[in-house]
């Protein structure tokens, strides 16, 4: 069922595909969801080994390399394909759409869960960078060759290294005037060094 869906939802996505026959016989991003599909299930009822075999064997035949263990929701399509990696801990929702080069991985730095969780109906461009254990919102867009290393709200539009936020809900996302946070902390901790400061004077007398 979720192999129809997802052909039906290389239709819809790319102009180019002219039937479902030609998507699931010459699409390689097809071919590397219908292996993971595989993989997954074995993965899941703990034949591991195999599992692991069918997606090195995905990896070798698509260019798209998708740990089994990773969970991928419905009708995800992944455009052209070539170079994408999405690691072991690394969830994606419903209706996401990946072009080539994406990298949904880790940082290195965390144990555990150490790969992104991208919501429902997200669109990563060419080349883009999820790196580390948080979460992307819903019906966010993130363009192509950004690196994105913190989380991202529903509805917004990510783009540069390190990825910033430019739009949410189609708003322009105002950084100029939008207060650091870090500057924000660094100022509350000033006035709280003041006020302790002035309490010290006042006790002693000063």
């Amino acid at each position: 069922m979720h192999l129809i869906e997802d052909i039906r939802a290389y239709r819809k996505n790319d102009p180019a595909a002219r039937s479902a026959l030609e998507v699931a016989l010459l699409y390689n991003g097809f071919h590397a969801t219908f292996f993971y599909r595989v993989a997954h299930w074995l993965y899941v009822h703990r034949l591991r080994f195999l599992a692991r075999l069918i997606s090195q064997l995905a990896k070798f035949l698509t260019g798209v390399e998708i740990h089994p263990a990773a969970k991928i929701g419905r009708r995800l399509v992944i455009d052209h394909g070539t170079g994408i990696v999405i690691g072991a801990t690394a969830e994606i929702g419903d209706d996401c759409l990946l072009y080539q080069g994406v990298t949904l991985g880790g940082t290195g730095k965390d144990v555990g869960k150490r790969h992104p969780t991208l919501g429902n109906n997200i669109m990563v461009g060419c080349g883009a960078k999820i790196l580390g254990p948080f979460k992307v919102g819903d019906n966010a867009r993130i363009a192509a060759n950004s690196v994105v290393l913190r989380e991202v709200p529903e509805n917004a539009t990510v783009v540069g290294v390190p990825g910033r936020i430019v739009k949410i809900s189609g708003e322009k996302h105002d950084h100029i005037h939008t207060p650091d946070p870090i500057m924000l902390e660094i100022e509350r901790l000033e006035e709280r060094v003041a006020c302790l400061e002035a309490l010290l004077q006042k006790k002693n007398g000063g």
